[in-house]
């Protein structure tokens, strides 16, 4: 092992895209970073490429050199694919680290993996630090969202950097410590959902406005950019307005013309939609986007589909008016996030964790892909109180909700007629009709149960675990 000379403040493994950005941002706030990769060439080439940060990286070629570079209590970011690669990690650097040095995993974590990383850690006496880092490549270079969870001792000891690299909102860093153990990384699957849903809706307006108004891509892509002049204001909606004005350099055609219509994801939205089931919840909208993703997937059945029933929608059908859409995306936009804190808030109660959920809303506000407009009030009526924890009926939102749903119901009726689908768009109306009903219809399915199982029901005169005389 070669000798080590410069003590680095920090260490990371994995100079993938996000670690080779962090490690820089990292190295320009002024803390010396001692770097390490698997195939030590990209160190090498790493190095190469810093420029004048150069003087602020270590680098190292083995985790001995890693280890042996770090101040104490030393504390090491693992940047690489989440699952079985960062347990291998974890693995080769446990021996090589002492009772009160720590590991931080800022990959996408399913924050089960995390709960038990931490658990086993701590009984070696090493802190485990899950970290979710938003922003994606240009988030980590310049300032990312980041969501902590774990010990929060051990966070302190880090707190200054993790500030001094996040993104900031009037001077505040969007960054902080929501709990222990799995806390941040949950925080981060859920921000993850909400971006599910708020791509997926944006995408449903485009469509409905390309298949049903016939509009070309770079005439909606200059109407996002008009609404992300208003309400709407956010970082999906401004680049949407720019990818639909962009075209292709080889064929001249519009970029999302030549893309084919087939959407990918990595596994955290559908994490949101798992841990909402088991945790009693279940955010609709987040459910619709996944399951949206996956139908893409099935494109040969899609044309098959096509050929058979055709897309022929109803005659003499009424167009909504510009505002109509607008205002249907704006107010799905708010069910989504009326979802995604009512997890959070289910998810804290159950592990104990103690989410401040306003000040999740205010770490969303600048890094992250959902930053929007709306989460500065968001973090207000949450931290007015949410009546009945809903976010849509805080005084700062009921007008936006009753201006926006019949717009939302004029959307959603006209793509039903044209036969467009608009699955998370219908999703955030059925839940906000749900939410507005006293009285809904399960009582027939309890009777059904009571009737085929003898489950029971409650009645309405008083009395849990009543039967009814359906076979007297």
């Amino acid at each position: 092992m070669s000798q080590i000379t410069t003590k680095a403040r920090i260490g990371l493994v994995g100079l993938g895209v996000m670690g080779a950005n962090l490690s820089l941002n990292i190295a320009e706030k002024g803390f010396p970073i001692a770097v390490f990769n698997r195939t030590g060439s990209v160190t090498d080439e790493f190095i190469a490429e810093s420029g004048d940060l150069r003087e602020a990286l270590v680098p190292t070629k083995t985790y001995e050199e890693l280890v042996a570079a770090l101040e104490a209590p030393r504390a090491v970011i693992i940047m690489v694919k989440a699952g079985g690669p960062v347990d291998a990690v974890i693995e080769a650097l446990t021996p090589l680290l002492e009772e009160g040095d720590m590991i931080i995993d800022a990959g996408n974590a399913d924050f089960h993996d995390t709960r038990r990383r931490e658990a086993a850690l701590r009984e070696k006496g090493l802190n485990f630090i899950g970290m979710g880092v938003s922003g994606g490549e240009e988030g980590a270079r310049h300032g990312p969202s980041i969501m902590v969870g774990g010990n929060p001792a051990s966070y302190e000891t880090i707190r200054d950097i993790i500030e001094a690299i996040s993104a900031k909102h009037d001077g505040d860093p969007c960054a902080a410590h929501f709990g222990p153990d799995g806390a941040g990384h949950f925080v981060k699957t859920v921000h993850n959902g909400i971006e599910y849903a708020d791509m997926q809706m944006i995408a449903e307006i485009y469509g409905l406005l390309r298949d049903g108004a016939h509009r070309a891509p770079e005439e909606i892509g200059a109407l996002f950019e008009r609404w992300d002049k208003g309400p709407l204001n956010s970082y999906l909606v401004e680049i949407s307005g720019k990818v639909l004005q962009t075209s292709d350099p080889e064929t001249g055609k519009p970029m999302v013309e030549v893309i084919v219509d087939k959407a990918g994801q990595k596994g955290t939205g559908r994490w949101t939609a798992i841990e909402a089931l088991t945790l009693g919840q279940s955010p609709s909208t987040i459910e619709a986007a996944v399951a949206a993703r996956s139908w893409s997937s099935e494109k040969e059945t899609r044309l098959a589909g096509a050929e058979i029933f055709g897309t022929e929608p109803e005659h003499n059908l009424t167009l909504p008016k510009e505002t109509d859409f607008e205002q249907a995306l704006l107010v799905a936009k708010l069910v989504a996030y009326d979802q995604g804190f009512k997890l959070l808030k289910a998810a804290s109660d159950h592990y104990d964790w103690g989410l401040d959920l306003a000040r999740a809303a205010e770490v969303w506000r600048e890094g992250c892909i959902i930053r929007s407009a709306l989460l500065d009030d968001m973090a207000a009526a949450i931290r007015n109180g949410l009546p009945q924890d809903q976010l849509i009926f805080s005084a700062d939102f009921i007008a936006h909700m009753k201006t926006g749903l019949p717009a939302l119901r004029r959307v959603v009726s006209y793509a039903t007629s044209a036969g467009l689908p608009v699955p998370a768009l219908a999703n955030a109306l059925a839940y906000f009709d749900t939410m507005r009903q006293g009285r809904g219809t399960t009582d027939l399915i309890q009777a059904q149960r009571d009737f085929f199982g003898a489950h029971g029901f409650e009645r309405m005169d008083g009395g849990e675990g009543q039967h009814g005389p359906w076979h007297g």
